[in-house]
């Protein structure tokens, strides 16, 4: 008859998909046991790994069936205890936390609310780093709503996917100057994405892990608003050099804003600072004056509130939103606008070394 020591030796192999480390190390495999002639274990995965559920099954079900001895595997499912903050899965340097290869930093662009312009400045930043000679990748983490392949003018374009399963790997999409990957370049222009958290987490660390980066000095992360599943992921899989905060001057925005930005404090994440879009509205042919349609002062006391730094204020320009519309952000169409060069005075002062440096 096959022992419980036996079985722990035919499972060793099994791995999580996304870092690639034993089931049985990360403990999401553990109680194993023989009732003579059926193995039994205890399985218990941490929220991002739902998705790979079926498949862990499916595994280490066959494994076991092939020792002598074995006619039946009883799986006894179970929820992961949650980390403390600090530790593996949360705080930064948490055993869970998994590097991509080839990517040296990783800055994820959050807001607390939406329609507050978080993805023109995520790739508007992204085109701005890019443009000084650093390479770039951005990963639109907004499952549900996915602008980036329209601002960046590849929204028909579909990437090449090679490979099945967990050896599945997507090629970026080339656009720009920066490598970028979306859901939005794999459904239907119309089409809905209806998922619960345990897939969408699988999708944003396949899209961490299971796509082609290549080498990236940075990759920035369209983060949808709010303070839910897809930014619990991003923190929980893997180290990130901080996050820029997006807000208005409105009240409003700020109420949601200090939401999303207490959040990444409690996760152990840096908040690299506040970046204020929409300060002031420039009329295109009244380029000497502007009017602060949202109130002012918003974000630098958004900013003072926790300490850290108000990175860029982002005036509105038509430029602007011909730019996201036309599918070339207005750092690259029209480089000289006031908000253009609001962006690429945010690229410069993030803490990110340059290609000379």
């Amino acid at each position: 008859m096959a022992t419980a020591e036996q079985a722990l030796s035919a499972l060793a192999p099994l791995k999580d998909a996304g870092s690639g480390r034993s089931l049985l190390e990360l403990a999401w495999i553990d109680q194993v046991r023989a009732e003579g002639q059926r193995m039994v274990f205890r399985l218990a995965l941490p929220g991002y790994a739902n998705a790979q559920r079926e498949r862990i099954a499916s595994e280490a079900r066959a494994a076991l069936l092939e020792l002598e001895g074995v006619n039946d595997v009883q799986i006894e499912l179970a929820q992961a205890p949650a980390a403390p903050i600090g530790q593996a899965g949360h705080g930064q340097g948490g055993a869970e936390r998994q590097a991509i290869p080839g990517v040296k930093q990783v800055i994820a662009v959050s807001s607390g609310k939406g329609g507050v312009g978080k993805s023109t400045v995520a790739v508007n930043l992204a085109c701005a780093l890019a443009s000084s000679g650093l390479r770039v990748g951005l990963l639109d983490a907004d499952i549900y709503g996915p602008n980036a392949p329209t601002m960046l003018g590849v929204a028909d374009r579909t990437p090449e996917v090679r490979g099945s399963g967990d050896q599945q790997m997507l090629t970026p999409v080339e656009a720009c100057g920066i490598a970028m990957v979306s859901m939005g370049l794999l459904i239907q222009e119309n089409q809905p994405v209806i998922w619960r958290g345990p897939m969408l987490n699988g999708i944003i660390r396949q899209f961490l892990y299971q796509v082609d980066w290549g080498e990236r000095d940075v990759l920035v992360v369209d983060l949808p608003p709010g303070t839910g599943d897809a930014q619990l992921s991003l923190a929980q899989a893997v180290p990130m050099a901080g996050v820029l905060i997006v807000t208005t001057p409105q009240k409003v925005s700020l109420q949601d804003a200090r939401r999303g930005l207490a959040m990444f404090l409690q996760l152990g994440v840096p908040v690299l600072g506040v970046v204020e879009n929409m300060t002031a509205f420039i009329p295109p042919d009244r380029p000497e004056i502007s009017y602060a349609l949202f109130g002012s002062g918003g974000g630098a006391l958004l900013a003072e509130e926790a300490g850290v730094p108000l990175l860029a204020q982002i005036p509105m320009e038509l430029a602007v939103v011909d730019g996201g519309d036309g599918g070339r952000p207005v750092v690259l169409a029209q480089p000289d606008s006031a908000s253009a060069r609001a962006f690429l005075e945010l690229a410069l002062g993030l803490p990110i070394p340059t290609p000379a440096g």
